[in-house]
């Protein structure tokens, strides 16, 4: 009984806002159920499935299924010495492509998916979302009530916990596994200015084996064209071509597998003893240090791996995983052998061992296949790339670039200029500057098993804090991974005078461009929290803000979500007038694949209601694109009149950090709010509870008469600000930017210097500028700078 009245007591101190939050959301429930399931993963219809598998082929495992053409070529540099070691290479590439690809990749890691995206970056989201190792603290609780924003609990004592609070214990963790996460990105962008090089040349050296006085140069010309051809097509995007890549992809596996067979069958079927791992400590036992240096070749093998879960988000898991296991495992498999058994009687043909095992009758068709899978392996990697760095940008470490969407059906397939040019420049000076293909494949395979180090590192936390795996299992996946990675990792040690070096310049360049792009906006970031503005000085000035205040809606932009920035006490007190209607727009990427449209934008009030004061969020997830058209701010002032008419019900404004509307509204809701009848309301929106800065009434000692004449008067204040706002926004609109300069101190070390006063800068020179990205007029955009130095 006596927690009964404590329960009537809360609930008469909180007031009638809180009473209304409540019965606003109890209809939630099932509609938020119905969201939810929105957004996780469709079961298909086995036709359905099939088809997605069949796709997958062209857009996921290109990559893997064009290393055949120089797998022998860089493991037996020269010729074959003894028949055995042919075996034991083969047994290596066996179950290389079985612990790796198919048990780590297929089986485990693609299903630690983000809603179907991969990549570095999509595991390092699901850890921030488990874990506060996010360096900028720019989240709200309300972000953790999106639809898409799922996580998992931990008991205080269990394994998990104690490593979350180990993680976000000291802020060097927190650094660390972002450098980690930036280096595997790194490496990726390596990818895909190798891949390319590689693979063309590859297929396009088989005209050397008809041809054999033929001048090299004509292939590196021949190759270098291909690359520009591939490279000047990557506007256009995989959309408009993909539904060639599929058929090419499937008869290139379709090819080798039948070639495999046929030279099983023609020269040598004993090569199918490899399946024994007993070969593979013979291999070793002879002549150990050289062996061990041509695991370097042997690891090309696996190379495509990575690539395939980055592709991942154009298709389902399972159909990912019918692909690989049906076609492209059993087809690479008959691929190596048919090789092995080929070299078993022609030793010398180890250099384009491919190309000398196919029948004379079919070389020509197979040399035409074999260049189109070539560019398909290279279209996969090159998306890849672009999807990586789409990620980074979101995450704030990567310079503003310009991102295009190439489909309108895969919201996955984007295009991204500048760096498809950079790849281009890079790729060609690769090919043209080596001429060797073993140096190109050592750079390679460096490149490749840093990324799939960065990825078993990824995945050991991703086990303990989103799966809470038990120990055992953890233990177990990680020192197999580690065991055969960091295997290939020593032996391409022994390769970086030899061409390994090129990926470690490359992720060295862009992680320096990445790391101190991300601590200029950290600081920047950190500048606008310590120095925002406290509401006590607002409400201080009053509600003509001390200024006159002019017809018209002036939008700031701010990377706070919370607070009054600095840059607008910057701008009153150097500008005689303000517009009557502020509000302060925070644009925010969150550790999500996807915000829903209908939970984009968030909505409150900034002191009384006569200061006309507002702060509109809008949210994006990482895979999101900020399109540049004109329903952003329609959109914006939609979400505007939709919290006011929620205020005028509701009888309260708000000074809090709580937003008193955010998402989760039907269409239906939306044009209920925003349709002109005052009375429509709508179970299907929700309030969140606020802090009024005018006490409310409770509604239980309120009698029939308060109720309805506070319902004329709060309808009556609805109509006047609605009508207040209309012809504001009719007056005109001013976009107000901040153009924050960071510089270095005085005292500050040379290397801050060099990073902050000349690097940073100069990335904020050459990238987008916001105006850009919120395609802002020219004409209603005002810049207002300030200098802050760390």
């Amino acid at each position: 009984m006596d927690s009964r009245v404590e329960d009537d007591q809360e609930t008469e101190n909180k007031g009638s806002m809180w009473v209304l939050d409540q019965k606003l959301d109890q209809p939630m429930d099932e509609e938020a159920g119905r969201l939810r399931n929105m957004y996780r993963e469709k079961k298909f219809s086995v036709l359905l499935l099939l088809r997605f598998a069949f796709q997958s082929l062209g857009v996921v495992f290109g990559d893997l299924g064009t290393s055949p053409l120089y797998v022998f070529n860089n493991t037996f540099p020269g010729k074959v010495e003894d028949p055995e070691d042919v075996i034991g290479a083969l047994s290596l590439i066996i179950y290389s492509l079985t612990l790796i690809p198919l048990l780590k990749y297929v089986v485990v890691v693609c299903k630690a998916n983000d809603n179907g995206q991969g990549g570095t970056f999509a595991l390092y989201s699901l850890l921030c979302r488990h874990a506060k190792v996010k360096i900028i603290p720019n989240q709200h609780r309300t972000d953790e009530e999106l639809t898409t924003y799922s996580r998992s609990t931990f008991r205080e004592q269990s394994y998990a916990a104690k490593t979350k609070r180990w993680l976000e214990g000291h802020t060097s963790r927190k650094t660390a596994l972002l450098l980690l996460v930036l280096l595997g990105t790194c490496m990726v962008v390596g990818d895909g200015i190798l891949t390319p090089a590689i693979s063309v040349l590859s297929a396009v050296g088989g005209i050397k084996v008809k041809g054999p006085s033929m001048n090299p140069d004509i292939v590196i010309l021949v190759a270098a064209i291909i690359l520009v051809g591939l490279f000047s097509m990557q506007h256009y995007g995989t959309d408009r071509v993909g539904w060639l890549f599929a058929p090419i992809v499937l008869l290139w596996f379709l090819l080798i597998g039948g070639i495999g067979m046929y030279n099983i069958w023609k020269y040598d079927s004993s090569v199918l003893k490899a399946f024994s791992p007993v070969y593979i400590y013979r291999y070793f036992k002879k002549n150990g240090k050289n062996k061990w240096t041509s695991l370097g070749g042997i690891m090309l093998s696996i190379t495509g791996t990575e690539a395939l879960f980055a592709d991942l988000a154009h298709f389902p898991v399972l159909a990912v995983q019918i692909a690989f296991i049906a076609v492209v495992f059993p087809c690479l498999l008959l691929a190596y052998s048919g090789q092995a058994a080929y070299l078993m009687q022609n030793h010398e043909h180890v250099v384009d061992a491919f190309y000398y095992s196919i029948p004379g009758t079919i070389y020509w068709p197979v040399l035409l296949v074999a260049t189109a899978a070539a560019i398909v392996a290279s279209q996969a990697t090159i998306s890849a790339t672009f999807s990586i760095i789409k990620q980074a940008l979101a995450h704030g470490c990567f310079p503003r670039v310009k991102v295009v969407h190439t489909s309108k059906n895969f919201l996955g397939q984007i295009y991204v200029p500048d760096i498809n040019w950079i790849l281009m420049i890079l790729c060609i000076a690769v090919t043209a500057g080596f001429k060797n293909q073993n140096q190109i494949a050592n750079a390679y395979g460096t490149a490749v098993v840093v990324v799939m180090l960065v990825t078993t590192f990824l995945m050991t936390l991703i086990m303990i804090l989103v799966w809470r795996c038990h120990w055992l299992i953890v233990v177990i996946f990680t020192g197999l991974s580690l065991l055969v990675e960091g295997t290939y990792f020593s032996a391409v040690l022994f390769k970086v005078d030899q061409g390994g070096w090129v990926p470690l310049v490359i992720a060295a360049a862009f992680l320096l461009i990445m790391y101190v792009w991300h601590y200029g906006t950290v600081k920047r970031y950190e500048f606008e929290m310590h120095s925002k503005v406290s509401m006590a000085w607002i409400l201080g000035l009053g509600p003509s803000l001390g200024l006159v205040r002019v017809p018209g809606i002036g939008l700031v932009y701010t990377e706070l979500a919370s607070g009054v920035p600095h840059i607008f006490s910057h701008f009153i007190t150097n500008l005689p007038a303000i517009h009557s209607v502020v509000v302060f727009v925070c644009v925010k990427y969150l550790p999500v694949y996807t915000v829903p449209e209908e939970e984009r934008f968030l909505v409150k009030r900034i002191g009384p209601k006569n200061f006309h004061m507002f702060r509109c969020v809008a949210r994006y997830g990482y895979r999101d694109l900020h399109k540049k058209d004109d329903d952003f701010e329609k959109k914006l002032f939609d979400s505007l009149f939709i919290f006011v008419r929620l205020e005028a019900m509701m009888e309260g404004c708000s000074d809090s950090d709580e937003y008193s509307v955010y998402g989760q509204q039907t269409e239906q809701s939306r044009e209920g709010l925003l349709n002109n009848d005052c009375n429509t309301t709508s179970p299907n929106l929700t309030i969140s509870s606020v802090d009024s800065i005018v006490p409310s009434k409770s509604p239980v000692h309120m009698n029939s008469s308060t109720v309805g004449s506070s319902g004329q008067v709060s309808y009556q204040t609805e109509v006047d600000e609605l009508e207040f706002l209309n012809s504001c926004r009719d007056a005109g609109v001013v976009h107000i930017l901040g153009n924050t300069v960071v510089r270095a101190r005085r005292d500050s070390r040379f290397y801050k210097k060099i990073a902050v006063d000349y690097i940073y800068a100069f990335l904020r020179k050459i990238c987008r500028e916001n105006s850009v990205i919120f395609n802002v007029p020219h004409e209603s955009l005002l810049n207002v700078g300030q200098i802050f130095f760390v």
